[in-house]
């Protein structure tokens, strides 16, 4: 038992010499402020967890986290960043709820000196330093592909039938780039179909609940599939399949991949995922703010991807990393 003992406080040891050998020493202290559209989020901790694995790379980098509770609260995230920037720190990595609430805000800090991140979703202005996001667009356009295939495998034809569209907001430019391209990908891949009108649940998961079982009762006959544009009306309308007993016969492909739209995949309540990279928004995000301090020239646009996720892949180590961030982190510490 001694020795095992012993042998624990070693390897602890080597382990804590391991990270520390693997930090950075910057030019300077530097104070990065993060600012995510909702805390209530699991993708908006995948962002915290990106921030925090970059955090970790150096040894003079403090990082801050804020955000409004809910991605409905706009006004409450323009307070929120106001404040921040107050605080002075030397970069502001943000994922802006909306397009044009944050602008007077940005404009101001990019003038006072402060560096700029955009993630998600892009801001009206052009005093950014770099913007990461997915490309909605075809993230939509994927999503609309996989619904096809599901509702083919299920024996339907594509010559008629009715799509229920759940979003979680108007007004917000994701999600209207995602909604844009999944009617785009119906057009394309299966024109003969319909989608219904779309209906906004306030990013609410018990209101795209109530929507998905109000869609299902209004249309007895002709329902083919739903698609839900985030982690929030994924899980309500996963929930209204779950209870409606209809994983067999109605396909859903959501974004995201929050903690209850990974249980429902694997249930079969939700067909597949377009999965984004909210870890790599994060981490990437704080790397572009380092590599602004420390003068280098950044893209004006990065691509950070979009990947679907179904029960056929969901456990390759590619995928598992992409649902789970503590493991991406470990491997990028370990590097």
């Amino acid at each position: 038992m001694m020795i095992k003992t012993k042998m624990f406080y070693v390897l602890s040891l080597v382990l804590i010499l391991s990270v520390c050998l693997s930090t950075v020493a910057l030019a300077q202290n530097y104070d990065i402020a993060v600012i995510v559209k909702a805390t209530d989020s699991g993708f908006w901790q995948k962002v915290f967890t990106g921030a925090e694995t970059a955090d970790k790379k150096f040894d003079n980098l403090t990082i801050k986290k804020y955000g409004p509770t809910s991605e409905a609260d706009i006004a409450e995230q323009v307070s929120i960043l106001e404040n921040v920037i107050t605080r002075r720190p030397d970069a502001i990595v943000i994922a802006s709820t909306s397009s044009d609430a944050t602008v007077p805000a940005i404009n101001r800090a990019y003038d006072m000196g402060i560096k700029i991140i955009t993630i998600d979703n892009k801001v009206n202005t052009d005093k950014v330093h770099s913007h990461l996001a997915t490309d909605n667009v075809v993230g939509g356009k994927l999503a609309a592909k996989k619904l096809v295939e599901f509702i083919e495998a299920n024996g339907e034809t594509l010559e008629s039938g009715k799509v229920g569209l759940i979003s979680a907001m108007a007004g917000v430019q994701v999600l209207t780039d995602r909604d844009e391209g999944f009617k785009q990908g119906i057009g394309e891949y299966a024109p003969g179909l319909e989608i219904l009108e779309t209906r906004y649940v306030n990013n609410r998961i018990p209101e795209a609940l109530a929507a998905a079982q109000d869609i299902i009762t209004s249309n007895p006959d002709g329902l083919v599939g739903f698609f839900a544009d985030n982690n929030h009306t994924g899980d309500g309308v996963a929930r209204a399949i779950s209870e409606r007993d209809l994983s067999e016969t109605l396909p859903v492909v959501a974004f995201d991949a929050d903690e209850e739209e990974v249980r429902s995949l694997e249930e079969g309540s939700i067909d597949a995922l377009i999965v984004q990279d909210p870890f790599g928004m994060g981490y990437k995000g704080v790397m572009s703010a380092v590599d602004a301090l420390e003068g280098k020239e950044l893209p004006a646009y990065v691509d950070t991807g979009v990947t679907a996720v179904t029960r056929e892949n969901m456990n390759s180590d590619e995928i598992q990393q992409l649902l789970f961030p503590e493991k991406r982190a470990e491997a990028i510490l370990a590097e």
